[in-house]
């Protein structure tokens, strides 16, 4: 049996049998390239204060660790450091997103059918998103209108942001669903810890904002969707790495 907050040195099954299985996945990076949008917002909230701006491409390094800590790696260091100025850049950056949210925001390539697919074969999925709320459901309401999600769970007050584990066993809470039967798919090392600390296996994808060397030490790596939905759809044993 798996704990919370603690993963074995051993092989588990990625889903026992018998019980609903949940796919959790991680938004930004992994269903969604929401980069340019995201980079977008943040230079015209830059450039509007008459500071530099950031080669779009930059961006993917800020990310995944909430819409603050992004505006604080955009900004100059001096500027960093002052919570008034990061909270007055960070209301005109949400204010501007909000309304240019999905100017280039598209799915990945075989993203759509690998949820039309998971839904078909009765898997229950969420999103556990570090994303503002609002954002997170808009954007899955444009993109996957057709799939009924268990929950979308972006940045509230109520939850600590990712790595933190309290989204993912809210919504295995909310999906009745225990750690056996629970697997998480992202792109970046915060789903990686995010993962470890709820005590559940999780497939790294590729294609995202991060780095393959960030991805080593999730439990499979995942170059394209037919291998995650292989690996899911295989219910084979999935090896979790001790941290």
């Amino acid at each position: 049996m798996i704990q919370k907050g603690s993963v074995p040195n051993c092989i588990i099954c990625i889903f026992a049998a018998d019980m609903e299985k949940l796919v959790i996945f991680d938004l930004d990076g992994t269903m969604l390239n929401t980069i340019a949008d995201l980079g977008n917002a943040a230079n015209h909230t830059l450039a509007e204060l008459g500071l530099p701006q950031h080669n779009p491409d930059e961006y993917r390094l800020m990310v995944g660790n909430g819409m603050r800590k992004l505006i604080e790696r955009a900004l100059p260091a001096d500027k960093a450091t002052d919570d008034a100025f990061v909270d007055s850049t960070l209301a005109s950056f949400l204010s501007y997103y909000a309304e240019h949210i999905d100017l280039y925001t598209r799915p990945y390539p075989g993203i759509p059918e690998l949820i039309s697919t998971l839904s078909a074969q009765g898997y229950r999925l969420a999103v556990a998103s570090n994303k503002i709320q609002a954002g997170a459901e808009k954007l899955i309401a444009k993109f996957f209108p057709d799939t009924d999600f268990v929950a979308v769970m972006g940045n509230s007050p109520k939850y600590p942001l990712k790595p933190d584990a309290a989204l993912v066993e809210y919504i295995m809470d909310k999906a009745g669903t225990d750690r056996a039967h629970t697997i998480m798919v992202g792109d970046s090392g915060t789903d990686i810890q995010t993962a470890r600390n709820a005590g559940i296996p999780i497939i790294a994808v590729s294609w995202g904002f991060r780095p393959r060397h960030e991805l080593t030490i999730a439990d499979f790596i995942a170059d394209d969707t037919s291998q995650v939905i292989a690996r899911i759809s295989a219910g084979d044993s999935l090896e979790v790495k001790p941290e």
